[in-house]
């Protein structure tokens, strides 16, 4: 019965699906409940025919996250006006790694200042793994998709299922087998 007790009182991020353009609703009604919301926002310039203006957009369209223990909210959550559902893998709501979060916490933050291109290393393969070896986003790891321009790098994180593009310098990464033997 201990066993139990501790497996309740644990707190994971999980990953909702929401109607479409009904995230900051959703997100903010679950805050107003007492729940641990993340809501990545991105600013946008929107353009139509008579004027332009700036806007904060989802970075994941209908989808945003949720700190909590999921045994004892689950359904709290899941009547929440414009959820949809858990996103789940194999019939189980999926969880999402803290590690992720915070990188996108970082990717959205004042952090892109950081990073410089000092050397160009190796060339790296489309599909293969690699792991950020400096800067913010130190430690995280995904499979690369794509590079643009020399330094710009689509790194596809592992949990959530999405991509993300950052511009990073291929010096701040390297493969994650590499990165395996370094460590050991």
């Amino acid at each position: 019965m201990i066993t139990n007790n501790k497996m309740e009182n644990i707190t994971c991020w999980y990953l909702l699906y929401t109607n479409p353009r009904a995230e900051k609703k959703v997100a903010e009604e679950l805050q107003m409940k007492g729940f641990e919301v993340f809501l990545p926002l991105q600013r946008t310039l929107k353009v139509w025919s008579d004027r332009k203006k700036w806007v904060e957009e989802p970075l994941f369209k209908s989808y945003l996250f949720i700190n909590t223990q999921l045994e004892r909210n689950y359904y709290q959550i899941l009547n929440t006006t414009g959820i949809v559902k858990f996103v789940s893998f194999q019939g189980s709501p999926a969880k999402v790694d803290q590690r992720e979060i915070t990188m996108v916490k970082l990717l959205l933050g004042q952090h892109s200042d950081l990073i410089e291109q000092s050397h160009p290393v190796e060339p790296f393969l489309m599909g293969e793994p690699v792991t950020v070896i400096a800067g913010p986003l130190l430690g995280i790891q995904g499979k690369l998709i794509a590079t643009r321009s020399g330094d710009k790098m689509l790194i596809e994180l592992e949990t959530m299922q999405q991509n993300i593009l950052i511009t990073i310098p291929s010096n701040f990464l390297t493969k994650t087998h590499q990165a395996a033997l370094i460590a050991v």
